[in-house]
């Protein structure tokens, strides 16, 4: 099971970030006071903060509705300022680097093939916060353990729909089983398409990236780095056998230099 989330619907309404802080009973971002920055008044994902609505303002040439006939609806046929706004979450990694560095067995992978952490194992090492590629596992440091997005696992388990998905006003965010969000994502794509938005995209859809696809994937209308997002992700443990592999290669060629030179020495 996984998320869908369409930025091309998002109106920054911010009802995923309150519905999401109310079910899990997440403590307030501090300080509490307006960034004076952009709407965006909570900046990124916390411990505190498992959805995070992003609002974008960009200088770019945007294109007007056509109406029918192909004539320009409204005053205007274009102008050059827009809001790009899209509701981040943690993506539910394939190959969960959080999950393969957890020493104490406090990341799980879920029936549903989510990633979670169990609070009362966590030991608060950290080490999951440095291996996430997208920057989503944090530590509260009130608190001294790392949380994130659950995908509402209690609510799965009672056959619920996540609550950021189920307060989403446009249907922004869309829940259900990966394949057939997948389906439902390269339609919506294809039809953006048609309608001339070229610089549409979908992200952390294939299995074949660094972390070879996510459980929570987007439609961007923008280059990945526009909101915030790695380009390329990559688990960063994925090449750890190889490693272990070369070390003891030349642990043993270590080991048979010294042996070498020893036996030279004594004849």
């Amino acid at each position: 099971m996984g998320f869908f989330t369409d930025t091309s619907l998002c109106i920054g309404c911010k009802a995923c970030e309150v519905a999401c802080k109310e079910w899990n009973r997440l403590p307030a971002d501090a300080p509490f006071e307006l960034t004076a920055m952009s709407f965006d008044n909570t900046g990124q994902l916390s411990g505190s903060t498992w959805r995070h609505v992003a609002f974008i303002e960009q200088r770019k040439p945007v294109r007007a509705p056509q109406a029918p006939g192909g004539r320009p609806s409204g005053d205007q046929g274009a102008g050059d300022l827009r809001w790009l706004m899209a509701s981040d979450v943690c993506k539910h990694c394939t190959d969960a680097a959080c999950l393969n560095v957890c020493p104490t067995g406090s990341l799980f992978r879920t029936e549903f093939g989510t990633v979670v952490v169990q609070e009362d194992v966590c030991n608060g090492c950290g080490y999951c916060v440095s291996a996430c590629p997208y920057g989503v596992i944090d530590k509260r440091e009130d608190d001294g353990r790392v949380f994130k997005c659950t995908l509402c696992y209690d609510r799965l388990g009672d056959g619920l729909v996540p609550a950021c998905a189920k307060a989403c006003p446009t249907e922004s965010i869309q829940f259900g089983p990966v394949d057939e969000l997948l389906e439902r994502a390269e339609a919506r794509l294809r039809s953006l398409h048609r309608d001339g938005v070229q610089d549409a995209r979908l992200y952390g859809e294939d299995p074949e990236d660094g972390v070879r696809g996510n459980g929570a994937f987007f439609l961007l209308l923008d280059e990945p780095e526009v909101y915030g997002l790695p380009p390329a992700p990559m688990d960063p443990t994925r090449d750890l056998p190889s490693m272990w592999r070369h070390a003891a290669a030349a642990a043993a060629a270590l080991v048979c230099g010294v042996a070498a030179a020893f036996l030279t020495a004594r004849r």
